[in-house]
């Protein structure tokens, strides 16, 4: 898609639409993207939920100011002693929720449409229903035990007895009752009768969550953090939300190699590998607390001391989420809204509900490094904007556990070989390591089919030498993430996106 005033890009397209009928009626590219994630609520219940949450990175095309919002998960104040990955099926695995304070504080800031109106399609496509699309089926599907445990979840999905069917109509009463309450009492409702709810259906599962708690988790905007590449600045993610910091330690790595002469990695063998070995040194590194290491690891100097570690057997595996979802919002004015909102763990992992809504279980994070009480989670995150000579060429960003992959590959598709978006995306990946019961999240990558002939054979081969594992997973898989991007040409003045074929997403541009 192309068009010159504005993009958006998201996984499922009713969010898409909902999301460009909001710039119609006058909204920003923030309205654009709230527009959408509200809709997501409701398309992707297997992805996201109002008890998960939402972060952003926006930037003013006019002023140039950009400003990351982190509404991410929190701990409750009370102790979660010897938390483990088994209390992820209970209510001990629910952490505090931070989406709706972190929506409300974007559209306040810099929305100006009124929550109503942000909410009112996601409202009417819950209650008059939309058709099961295959992806949604099969996590539907694959969970059906779960689903059917609990009575808010058979009232949806096995709504006669059996399960929904593909292509069917789903309808979500519940959970267009919570988002007309949020619409009309804002607060009063969230911090009330949801909160209320929300803390005795988690302590029913055995978790220790208050009402207290929630009022607690207040979203957070500070200065996105800053790197370059190729002579592009490069904006992502703040710590707790560490996976910005991750892409920019890659890029660091990456520019001491003169990728261009070795070729995409779609075509060489050298270049998947080193990208595999970059991203495994900053992806299995310790978590990145906070920003305040400016100088330390995201400095040029540091990517050059740390270049005789690469291709080394990391010790220590980060605990990714395999549920989450992405949208992207660029205008001609150089106006951006990136935004990535989950429930941060896998589809309805703890048979939980309130509202409507499945409780999240993103303690998945927790297990990261504990957060002190009422901390915000360690959550790896990379919202992403590119920009050169100070105008956005690149926005992006990627659900999923292999999301710094994405989008780590993402970028040097585009800067470095300047594929059009649609190559860039469409292009064969390599992902994290899927969990495995047996030996959990490892180090180790995943290959999608599609590389040039030769390349995926010779990059198994010599994994097998240096004692690493690998696995071919067929072409277009969705472990590999979902590259929500847009791309601006500062030739042309066109924006370009496309919707990643490994979900079933659509992109608009006008």
């Amino acid at each position: 898609m192309q068009g010159r005033r504005a993009a958006i890009v998201t996984s499922h397209p009713l969010a898409t639409r909902a999301g460009r009928e909001a710039m119609r009626d006058g909204g920003t590219v923030v309205d654009a993207a709230l527009a959408a994630a509200a809709m997501q609520l409701v398309v992707e219940p297997h992805m996201t939920s109002l008890t998960g949450g939402l972060s952003m990175l926006h930037r003013d095309g006019a002023s140039g100011v950009a400003e990351y919002l982190g509404g991410n998960v929190a701990a409750p104040a009370a102790p979660l002693p010897g938390f483990t990955g088994a209390d992820l099926t209970t209510g001990r695995g629910v952490p505090v929720p931070g989406w709706w304070p972190a929506f409300r504080a974007a559209s306040a800031r810099h929305g100006t449409l009124p929550l109503a109106r942000l909410l009112d399609p996601a409202i009417r496509v819950a209650r008059d229903g939309f058709p099961v699309g295959p992806y949604l089926y099969g996590e539907v599907y694959a969970n059906r035990t779960v689903l059917g445990s609990h009575p808010q979840g058979r009232e949806v999905f096995l709504p006669a007895g059996s399960l929904v069917e593909p292509g069917a109509t789903l309808r979500q009463p519940r959970v267009a009752r919570t988002l007309e309450r949020l619409a009309g009492e804002d607060l009063d409702y969230y911090l009330g009768d949801f909160a209320r709810a929300f803390a005795e259906e988690a302590r029913r599962g055995g978790g220790v969550i208050t009402s207290e708690d929630l009022a607690a988790n207040d979203p957070r905007w500070s200065s996105p953090l800053r790197g370059t590449y190729r002579g592009n600045e490069v904006l992502s993610s703040v710590p707790p939300d560490d996976g910005g910091s991750q892409v920019i330690e890659a890029l660091n790595l990456l520019e001491l190699f003169d990728l261009r002469a070795m070729g995409p990695p779609s075509a060489s063998v050298d270049t998947l590998e080193l990208l595999t070995d970059v991203h495994e040194e900053v992806y299995y590194a310790p978590p990145r607390r906070d920003a305040g290491d400016r100088g330390g690891r995201l400095s040029k100097e540091f990517a050059r001391r740390r270049i005789d570690r690469l291709g080394r057997a990391p010790s220590a595996a980060a605990v990714p989420s395999p549920g989450t979802i992405h949208i992207t919002v660029l205008d001609g004015e150089g106006n951006v809204a990136s935004i990535t909102h989950s429930h941060m763990a896998s589809p309805w992992v703890n048979g939980l509900f309130a509202e409507g809504f499945a409780l999240s279980g993103g303690g998945s994070f927790f297990q990261r490094g504990m957060p002190w009480p009422r901390e915000k989670a360690l959550v790896y995150l990379a919202p992403t904007v590119v920009l050169r000579e100070g105008r956005p060429v690149m926005a992006c960003g990627s659900p999923s556990v292999s999301l710094v992959a994405c989008i780590l590959q993402g970028i040097v598709n585009v800067v470095d070989f300047e594929m059009p978006v649609e190559q860039a995306v469409e292009a064969p990946r390599f992902g994290v390591r899927p969990h495995e019961p047996a030996h959990g999240w490892l180090p180790g990558v995943t290959v999608e089919h599609g590389f040039a002939d030769g390349v995926e054979p010779e990059f198994h081969r010599r994994a097998t030498v240096r004692g690493r594992w690998t696995r071919s997973i067929g072409p277009w898989h969705s472990l590999t993430g979902n590259l929500e991007a847009v791309t601006f040409s500062t030739v042309t003045g066109e924006l370009h996106s496309c919707a990643d074929p490994r979900r079933n997403g659509a992109a608009e541009a006008w």
